[in-house]
């Protein structure tokens, strides 16, 4: 959710009943620390904070956090097992992010409080192996103790009741709350998510951090420079600085890079945050119910 959870979206979030998250990858550390101040005022509710391990300003990100008293921590995108000891010792849960089995194993080992098991429908920081959420919440429910709580794909009480079939005791989701008021990304962003249809979303830049990507003038340039065999060095000088800033942010929608899940196919209007969370709540609900009341 880079460049689209600011504290707006997620003390919405939480005031509905979810835990909000804020996504400090897109953020120096001043701006998270206006950001936390600013969620603390509009929420009462437990929040959390996104943290990409591969930031450069990583231990400045950490004092923060510590600073003001943030309890919840995600942390995707890199190596957990430095980071969450220190994390545990000031009171924060930890709960990281995976896309296979050995990764959730390795988190686990690392001491989290929970995993997220991520499928490659996802549209953030995805697997290399593409594995499916269907197929990647069993295998890691079978192999970790840990609460595991399920992403990638779910934008709906259905798919919220399918991951819990499949072992997930929680769900994360950040497509369809990109496509709410609360979001910081830009109008034309969120409208690109609304018009996006089957098939507009690719995961490309594998060689380098798989991403998820609409389909523009800027995914075109990538597709060809691998199709011509570029290096991740190639791959990086292309991706350039600020390129999902521009795109998702500032709603350059040719030039920029716009991440999102495929779930955005399903997407059909601007919302508001509250108003996602109740629609996904009330039809998980009635798909429990529906299931309990089959014939078997």
């Amino acid at each position: 959710m880079i460049w689209c959870s600011g504290w707006e979206l997620a003390s919405a979030v939480s005031n509905a009943g979810g835990l909000g998250i804020i996504g400090a990858g897109s953020m120096y550390p001043k701006i998270l620390e206006e950001q936390l101040f600013k969620c603390n005022q509009a929420t009462k509710k437990p929040f959390a904070v996104n943290l990409p391990l591969l930031y450069p300003d990583i231990e400045q990100h950490l004092e923060v956090i510590r600073a003001a008293g943030v309890k919840i921590v995600f942390t995707s995108a890199g190596n957990p097992g430095k980071l969450t000891p220190w994390l545990k010792d000031q009171g924060i849960t930890v709960v990281h992010v995976v896309s296979n089995v050995k990764f959730a194993l390795k988190a686990q080992a690392a001491g989290v409080d929970a995993v997220v098991a991520e499928g490659f429908e996802a549209g953030g920081h995805n697997g290399r192996e593409e594995t499916t959420t269907l197929c990647l919440l069993p295998m890691v429910r079978d192999a970790i103790d840990l609460p595991l709580i399920a992403a990638g794909g779910i934008g709906n009480g259905r798919a919220m009741c399918a991951a819990f079939a499949l072992g997930a005791e929680g769900v994360q989701i950040g497509s369809r709350f990109v496509a709410t008021p609360e979001s910081s990304a830009h109008q034309a962003f969120k409208q690109a998510v609304v018009d996006a249809q089957e098939g507009d979303t690719i995961l490309t830049l594998k060689k380098l951090t798989p991403v998820r990507l609409i389909k523009n003038a800027f995914y075109n340039a990538v597709q060809a420079a691998e199709l011509a065999g570029a290096n991740a060095d190639s791959l990086g000088e292309l991706l350039g600085r600020g390129r999902a800033k521009k795109g998702m942010f500032e709603g350059n929608l040719q030039d920029g890079e716009l991440e999102i899940g495929q779930v955005s196919a399903y997407i059909k209007e601007v919302m508001p945050a509250a108003a996602v969370v109740d629609e996904i709540w009330k039809e998980f609900l009635e798909t429990k119910k529906r299931l309990e009341q089959l014939p078997w």
